[in-house]
Parts: structure tokens; C-alpha cells; sequence
């Protein structure tokens, strides 16, 4: 299990994107698309297995804290956070997703019970499966939670730009 309790690793952040989107499903896919757009900007391109990742990642996350984490008339947050090791050429990102729920606590559904006819409780399995780390924590300035999600992709050297 990828699941874990301990803060991102303390590295020299690289890029950092936070935007509060409305709880429902159409800000789920906002927040998915523009977190697709900014990683792609930071050197993930579209279409590569870590922006596929990073992206099903957040999506699995906004989805969570409109379904499971919704309060009316609150938001929630997405922050991603771009980690580097100098000379690494690797890049750690961290999906945070922070609701305003602090009752109905992140666990994924057991292997067995995720094969039954439900629509629910996949979405954490395949956050813990693609995952390098993941948790929760409870939101630090008010009611609520975090959930994160932290994944590393190679990242090469800027390419020249064709003349």
C-alpha cells in the first residue's frame, strides 16, 4: 500500500498552482483540465505516461471531494506543487485536494468489495495503485481534509526549438 502519513519530501519546490473550484462535477473537470494544462506547461507533455498519471490522479481526487467531501456552499481547493532534486532530472508532483468534510475520512474500498455491482469506492484503488504516496490530513484552517497524492516522472533537458 502506497498510503502513508508523512509530509512531502523537502526539496526545493520548482512551480506551485492553487485554485478553488465550485463542488460539483463540472468543477471537478475544470480542475482537471486546467491541472493538465499547467503540468503540461511545466514540462510533462500532453499525452506522455506522467501527465496521464498526474492528471487521472487529480481527477480521482476533485471527483472524491465533490462526491464524498461536498458541503453546500463550499469549495474546495487543488494545489499542485512541483518538486525537484537538482541533477535528478525528475520532477515529484503533489496533487493536494482539500474539502470542507471532515466526517467521511479517504480509505479505499477492499479489492473484493470494489468488484461488486457499486459505482463508488474505485476511485481511491486507483489512487493507491498509480500513486508513489499518498494520505490525508485534516485542513489546517478550518473544517475539512486534505487528501494528496505525490508521483515522479522523468523530465529531460528543454529541447531546442525547431527552426
Amino acid at each position: 500500500m502506497n498510503r502513508t502519513e508523512q509530509p512531502a519530501p523537502a526539496t526545493p519546490v520548482h512551480a506551485c498552482f492553487t485554485l478553488r473550484f465550485s463542488s460539483t462535477p463540472r468543477g471537478a473537470r475544470l480542475a482537471r483540465r486546467l491541472c493538465a494544462e499547467r503540468l503540461h506547461a511545466w514540462g510533462v507533455p500532453y499525452g506522455s505516461e506522467g501527465h496521464d498519471v498526474l492528471t487521472l490522479l487529480v481527477s480521482e481526487l476533485a471527483t472524491n471531494a465533490v462526491t464524498h467531501g461536498h458541503v453546500s456552499g463550499r469549495d474546495f481547493r487543488v494545489h499542485l506543487l512541483a518538486f525537484t532534486v537538482p541533477g535528478s532530472g525528475a520532477l515529484t508532483v503533489r496533487a493536494e485536494v482539500t474539502d470542507t468534510r471532515g466526517d467521511r475520512l479517504p480509505e479505499p474500498a477492499s479489492a473484493q468489495g470494489a468488484g461488486g455491482d457499486g459505482t463508488g469506492g474505485r476511485g481511491l484503488l486507483l489512487v493507491d495503485a498509480l500513486a508513489d504516496r499518498w494520505g490525508w490530513g485534516p485542513r489546517p484552517e478550518g473544517p475539512g481534509k486534505t487528501v494528496w497524492a505525490e508521483y515522479t516522472v522523468r523530465i529531460g533537458p528543454p529541447s531546442a526549438p525547431v527552426a
